[in-house]
């Protein structure tokens, strides 16, 4: 048989039986022939067509015989093939539509005489409502059962649906509605009643952190009122054997002077009789036994001191210990094992901190002094930078940032860099630390005197940028864990570790927010201050060599600076180089600082040294401060010109005197402006600044483009450069990748927990999507749910890259400081992904349980929970790029346009070639196929030319449903790997 074009009437080419010289009975439709008696067919050559004239009559039923070919062909499973029946009014052969030949009344209508798809041969198939076992018989469906057409036997209903007699299908919106409910209410109960879970094992972690420091503290008092009443019964003692000394030391004299007169007259008398001490009188043996019953007691009395000294937890009543003593006693291999130990060890150790700190007179000079000195005092690996003749110049602009800074930060001491707006002192500090990207750097740094990148350190370098970016979704102490776990080094115990996390709690004052979430623009959380000190903390929890602050006291009252630069300087008491920025500082804080740069306008220096000295070194300049003024506000009015010094230069001439001060170059551009300043009076010096402008020439547009292009590349080679290339030189084995990606794990599990509201939402949005587009979807047998499965791929997609864009786009800010400082930034992209998993895996499950509710298609709810599953997984990654690549409101503009134009593309009947293959490597048209395949697949039988014209029609291939589903994943995967890239190369300027 060979296929003619459908629209010249025919569906098949006649064959010898049938021609124009040769037209039997059995050409007709319904009717066929036989071959001849003596006549034998090869049916293995399809090649050879035999002669089939004879015996026609009509199609036996279950039987169909096309027009023109003499042949009777069985009819497949699900159809129903009777014989037809004329109906005398139309000429029609019911149920089928041809009519009688004209001019043979001897023929009558015989069997089916066609098959093809439902839309021409709707006839042949089983109806609905009945079920056919065999294509001669038909059976209407009983009550609680339905028959879909062309079934072959009846499916039972499931309960709680309506199924009258003659069924066509099952209604089972009642189970979507109660889904709709019970789903609806579940979610609201998590949207309001979730942060419960959280807030309960806070309150038991709260509950084990209390008694532990009231333990602590009890102990503590405990420990002080044993060695005062220690010390009393020492100087009782001493007294008391003092005392004793004394009177045994006069009786003894007076009993000697008595012996000795007793023993001259007896030697007068007798002069061989021996020396004897059994003359000594009774009283002087009386005395002897109470001294000895004296020191015995005393003797008794400090041997129990020892022993509860060297045992205290062995005597009732006396119950204290040390760090040591509790590491010492804990199980071998259980040092976290119970939080309450753990708790117990750190506030114990935080309780020796304060009595040291208090018997240091609290860190005044001589405490200071001996603190320092305190070889109990644990130091941290030195840090020094030095730098000489520093310049910065930004490459975009050609604008100088820094100019000849030269100088070193030491360790130990805390260094306050000051200066007014614009005089660089956010870039010095940058510069320090190695993040100055997009500038041309000249002059030298040198760590401990090495010509080495400060990044080689960053392991044990502390950075705190000047905004506080913090996690807000966090509570202050998580925020504090997740910096100690994911940067401290591996070799430290879980106790240790909590005794950092405690003792910089407690330093900062964050007692009482411990457990509050930093909060965010939109839900509000710890004050201003208190976010600051968290921001600081940070940084101070994995004990750093070097910390680097960016105006830490900003924002600020009084009491929260102290309070802040008394743990700053108990971090310089360990070795620690710190240095920050400043912005006016009060003279108490001013009082604090070791080390003082003074920044002019231009980043060139005004004074490097002590900051006790800077009174001194511009008293010589001849300004002078004036009484009751801040000095520090009062040197930076003057850097300002806001007020003009009592002395015989101006604040232009400040740099080039510092650099004369101690012998450095002056370049040739500071020296003209001095020699125009010292020459010129008070009124040219006025207009001087005016004529000394100098007339650049501006560079064309096109110049400025390539600028722009040039200095972009420039600096994301830097950013890869430093990213790559710098070798670990700070000696700490911080955790690797997958300890990080476990810590990361948790946080973002806790962070999702949190904000579960906004889950909740999305949920309920894809149910009620899920709903509407199950009630208006069309998934018809003809086209096997081509139009409704396209709805469902523009909404899955829209809804699910909207949701994925979260994020990213959310917390760029955390990761560029989290990354920068050392963090993986692959544990980070895995742990997101990770999460991101869990919303792939319910988001089909919500919506599929409406939408399969109110269709209720062929294919199983299996296959369409797979291939939504693998469209997730891949929008999802689509949407990581989105997020990393663009701005928030871009990202949702591309998230929400390409699903629509892509499927909207897809569904479209294409002409060219080219729009053809462009519109084969789009997503929606592998999720498509996929899901019409996963429909199709439930048809066969009668449906098979149906299925088979379908899939044609829409370029579909039924073998190809896992190779969609491996492009969905791969597609994912691709650009995951695409997004992490631009992770790690595009940041923030």
């Amino acid at each position: 048989m060979i296929l003619q074009d459908p629209g010249s009437g025919s569906f098949l080419k006649l064959n010898k039986n049938c021609n124009l010289t040769s037209w039997s009975p059995g050409c007709e439709p319904g009717w066929a022939c036989s071959v001849g008696p003596e006549q034998s067919v090869d049916l293995s050559n399809s090649q050879l067509f035999p002669s089939r004239m004879h015996d026609c009559r009509a199609c036996c039923e279950g039987f169909f015989c096309p027009q023109g070919l003499t042949c009777m062909i069985p009819c497949p499973l699900g159809s129903y093939c009777p014989n037809a029946k004329l109906n005398r009014t139309t000429g029609v052969c019911e149920p089928y539509l041809y009519q009688l030949p004209p001019g043979r009344p001897n023929h009558t209508c015989g069997g089916a005489n066609i098959w093809a798809d439902v839309g021409r041969s709707k006839e042949m198939f089983c109806p609905d409502g009945s079920f056919c076992p065999s294509s001669t018989e038909q059976i209407p469906c009983e009550s609680g059962h339905y028959c879909r057409m062309g079934s072959t036997s009846q499916n039972r209903c499931f309960k709680l649906t309506s199924c009258d007699g003659s069924a066509t299908n099952q209604d089972i919106h009642a189970y979507g509605v109660m889904l709709l409910v019970a789903l609806s209410t579940v979610l609201l109960i998590i949207y309001n009643f979730f942060d419960q879970i959280l807030a309960a094992r806070e309150r038991r972690l709260a509950k084990s952190r209390e008694a532990a420091a009231k333990s602590a503290k009890a102990t503590a008092k405990a420990q002080q009122r044993w060695k005062a009443a220690k010390d009393a019964a020492k100087k009782h003692a001493t007294g008391l054997q003092v005392q004793l000394s004394r009177k045994f030391s006069r009786v003894k004299n007076s009993n000697t002077e008595k012996h000795e007169i007793l023993n001259l007259s007896e030697l007068e008398t007798d002069d061989d009789l021996p020396y004897s001490h059994s003359h000594i009188p009774t009283t002087s043996s009386t005395s002897s036994v109470h001294i000895e019953e004296r020191n015995n007691n005393q003797t008794d009395l400090m041997g129990i001191i020892h022993e509860i000294e060297k045992d205290p937890d062995g005597h009732e009543g006396f119950h204290f210990e040390s760090g040591e003593g509790f590491e010492k006693h804990m199980p071998k291999g259980k040092h976290s094992s119970t939080h309450s130990q753990m708790f117990r060890y750190a506030y114990v150790q935080l309780e020796k901190e304060k009595a040291q700190q208090q018997q240091n007179n609290n860190l005044t000079f001589s405490g200071v002094i001996k603190m320092a000195t305190d070889p109990e005092n644990k130091r941290r690996p030195p840090i020094e930078v030095s730098f000489k003749d520093l310049n910065l110049t930004l490459k975009a602009k050609n604008k100088h940032l820094l100019r000849c800074v030269t100088g070193n930060i030491k360790p130990g001491r805390i260094t306050a860099v000051m200066g007014p707006s614009g005089a660089g002192k956010t870039t010095f500090l940058s510069a320090l630390a190695g993040k100055a990207i997009g500038c041309k750097t000249t002059g030298s740094i040198l760590i401990n005197g090495k010509n080495e990148s400060i990044l080689s350190y960053k392991r044990i370098m502390g950075f705190v940028p000047q905004d506080d970016i913090v996690h807000g979704n966090l509570t202050v102490e998580e925020n504090l864990w997740f910096s100690a776990n994911c940067r401290l080094s591996v070799e430290l115990s879980k106790a240790d570790k909590v005794l950092i996390v405690e003792r910089v709690i407690e330093f900062l004052g964050l007692q009482t927010v411990r457990n509050s979430l930093v909060g965010t623009v939109e839900k509000r959380g710890i004050s201003g201050g208190q976010r600051k000190r968290v921001n600081v903390g940070l940084e101070m929890v994995i004990e750093p060599s070097i910390l680097l602050l960016d105006e830490p006291t900003s924002g600020l009252d009084s009491s929260s600076s102290q309070l802040l630069l008394r743990a700053l300087r108990r971090e310089a008491l360990e070795g620690v180089t710190i240095c920050m920025v400043v912005h006016q500082p009060s003279y108490t804080l001013f009082k604090m600082f070791d080390d003082l740069v003074l920044l002019a306008k231009g980043g060139f220096t005004v004074y490097h040294g002590p900051a006790k000295r800077v009174e001194e070194y511009f008293a010589g300049l001849g300004i002078n401060v004036p009484e009751r003024v801040n000095p520090p506000d009062h040197f930076i009015d003057i850097l300002e010109g806001i007020v003009t010094p009592n002395a015989d230069v101006s604040y232009e001439e400040l740099p080039v005197r510092w650099l004369l001060h101690n012998g450095y170059p002056v370049p040739a551009d500071l020296q003209q402006n001095s020699a125009r300043h010292a020459s010129s009076s008070a009124s040219t010096r006025t207009h001087g600044t005016r004529n000394s402008v100098l007339v650049e020439r501006q560079p064309s547009l096109a110049g400025e483009l390539w600028q722009g292009m040039r200095s972009n590349v420039e600096e994301h080679h830097d950013k890869l450069r430093m990213h790559f290339k710098t070798k670990d030189l700070s000696h700490r084995s911080t955790p690797g990748i997958l300890k990080q990606y476990r810590y990361f794990l948790g946080r973002i599990g806790k962070q999702r927990l949190r904000d579960s509201k906004i889950q909740v939402i999305d949920y309920l949005i894809l149910l009620l999507a899920g709903a509407c587009l199950g009630s208006i979807s069309d998934v018809s047998d003809q086209s096997f749910g081509v139009s409704g499965y396209a709805f469902t791929i523009i909404a899955v997609s829209l809804l699910g890259k909207i949701a994925a864009l979260r994020t990213f786009s959310l917390d760029k800010l955390e990761y560029w400081r989290e990354s920068s400082s050392g963090m993986s930034s692959l544990a980070y992209f895995l742990a997101k992904d990770t999460v991101d998993h869990f919303n792939t895996a319910i988001k089909p499950l919500m919506y599929l349980s409406m939408f399969y509710s109110f269709t209720n298609p062929r294919s199983s709810f299996t296959n369409h929970y797979v291939v939504l599953l693998c469209l997730l997984y891949c929008v999802t990654g689509i949407a990581y790029a989105l997020a990393i690549l663009f701005q928030p409101g871009a990202a949702q503009l591309w998230s929400a346009i390409l699903p629509v134009v892509l499927t909207l593309f897809i569904t479209r009947t294409q002409t060219s070639s080219a729009l053809k293959n462009l519109s084969n490597i789009c997503y929606p048209k592998w999720a498509l196929e996929a899901l019409v395949i996963a429909n199709a697949e439930r048809y066969d039988g009668v449906w098979l030319m149906t299925r088979c014209g379908a899939l044609n029609k829409s370029g579909f291939d039924l073998h190809d449903w896992g190779l969609c589903l491996l492009l969905l994943m791969v597609t994912g995967v691709i650009f995951r790997v695409f997004s992490y890239v631009c992770m790690l190369i595009f940041r923030r300027k």
